[in-house]
């Protein structure tokens, strides 16, 4: 049984889909929790609650992890509410879905702000918490099989996203002395609101069975937050700047 409790966790865009399953998992493994999110407030006060109700200290904070000045600000009340950080987890993310032949300039540098520029934001403000912590330090930056695969209408967050695993390996060389491990999460096909708004969801998600070599069980917003859970605890101390795929095996066949 992984046992956090006495951590305090900074899970960014956690007001729905995988980065809620991410803050309740942390949460029922004893973390008090920080629900990060830009524009679904009611939702962030829903996971909230449910935190609250197993008797965690938990705090919602509304910052845009692609404003520098956000991200000071929301490290800062984490400090001063909590006197922690022990666990981030880099979820939020944006780009739409659209051609790259109809991607505009500031399509591009929504995306790459928030999905990528947002972890340098967080890891140099939140640095120095990550190293004073009881034990390691533990980033998990969520991404997909965008990074390495051609998906339908996805090249710009399938780009954002193999940047940003690119990155997270260079801050696991930066801050892996220092105390901090960082690794990344790459989830398969999860039925979210986002995923959902894919273009061929439907086709794509009944394909799913096909691809997948654990019978019928299909891939759960659950299961990568429990890849996570692992990697924010001290069983994943000696896993550095690595990417653990949660996909069923779904990517290692045609």
């Amino acid at each position: 049984m992984i046992d956090l409790h006495g951590k305090v966790a900074l899970v960014t865009g956690s007001s729905r889909g995988i980065g809620r399953a991410c803050a309740l998992r942390l949460a029922e493994a004893g973390a008090d929790i920080v629900v990060n999110y830009v524009t679904s407030g009611r939702e962030a006060d829903a996971v909230a609650a449910e935190i609250a109700a197993m008797g965690r200290r938990v705090a919602c904070i509304r910052a845009d992890v692609g404003e520098e000045e956000d991200v000071e600000d929301m490290i800062g009340f984490v400090r001063e509410q909590f006197g922690a950080l022990d666990i981030v987890v880099h979820n939020a993310a944006t780009g739409g879905f659209r051609p790259l032949a109809a991607t505009s300039q500031r399509h591009f540098d929504a995306a790459m702000h928030t999905n990528v520029l947002s972890l340098v934001h967080l890891l140099k403000s939140s640095a120095p918490l990550l190293e004073a912590g009881n034990g390691r330090g533990k980033v998990v930056v969520l991404s997909s099989h965008g990074t390495h695969m051609a998906l339908p209408m996805y090249g710009l967050i399938g780009g954002s996203k193999a940047a940003l695993t690119a990155l997270a390996r260079h801050w696991a060389l930066e801050l892996g002395d220092r105390g901090v491990n960082v690794n990344v999460v790459e989830a398969g096909l999860v039925d979210t609101d986002s995923t959902r708004r894919l273009p061929g969801a439907d086709l794509m998600f009944a394909g799913r069975t096909s691809k997948t070599m654990v019978g019928e069980r299909q891939l759960e917003a659950t299961d990568v937050a429990d890849a996570v859970v692992f990697l924010s605890s001290p069983l994943s101390d000696l896993v550095q700047g690595q990417t653990l795929v949660v996909d069923g095996g779904a990517a290692i066949h045609v």
